[in-house]
């Protein structure tokens, strides 16, 4: 699991140790939105961001999606055997999908922080990083416990840059055992068990399901 020393920045611990404190998935999600907004620019779709966070939180399911379409991993980035056996954090089965009840109160953390701001959009979210949060987001990819997770996030934005609802409908195509799950239900691949809504706590608990 990735543990990263970074310089604090308005309330960013100096520490993100594991894949379960709020700091790890605001690191994460800097990451990613640095990876479709290298130069400057918006990040549109709420829908968008939950299912290519799925895509990197999950490296096994983009592996299926890469086979379909013949793609193959760059040199050190496939999914090495713990990858393969755990899930860094779980998500849950909604409606629409692969969703985590976190993500209101992450982009809350993200923007309160000074990290990102929303910019107007007609129907969508739209974020656009700040200078600080793009410098936060080059520091921490630039780490050797984080440089496969920015490279993986440059891999997705070269191959998967569609619209929120392509990727949805894509998942919903070609990884129906995610999908075909009872609603709230832990997705997981441990070869064995699957996990439901009531073995856990739900974090967040502001969100009944993931936007359209």
């Amino acid at each position: 699991m990735p543990r990263v020393v970074v310089a604090q920045v308005r309330g960013v611990d100096d520490v993100i140790p594991t894949a379960q404190t709020t700091n790890y998935h605001i690191a994460r999600l800097l990451v990613l939105l640095l990876a479709f907004s290298p130069r400057g620019g918006t990040f549109d779709g709420l829908t968008k961001l939950a299912k290519l966070d799925f895509l990197l939180r999950y490296p096994v399911f983009l592996e299926r999606l890469m086979d379909a379409r013949e793609l193959a991993w760059p040199t050190g980035l496939a999914p090495d055997r713990s990858e393969r056996w755990a899930v860094e954090s779980h998500m849950i089965r909604y409606k629409y999908g692969p969703w985590d009840d976190r993500y209101y109160v992450l982009l809350r953390g993200l923007v309160g922080r000074g990290l990102a701001e929303l910019v107007p959009a007609k129907r969508t979210i739209s974020l656009r990083l700040t200078p600080e949060g793009r410098a936060l987001a080059d520091s921490v990819g630039a780490t050797a416990e984080w440089s496969v997770l920015a490279a993986r996030s440059a891999f997705l934005k070269r191959h998967f840059d569609w619209t929120g609802n392509r990727l949805k409908e894509t998942i919903y195509r070609e990884l129906p055992d995610v999908v075909q799950r009872p609603l709230r239900t832990k997705i997981a691949f441990d070869g064995s068990v699957e996990l439901r809504s009531g073995d856990f706590e739900v974090g967040g608990g502001e969100s009944s399901g993931e936007p359209t």
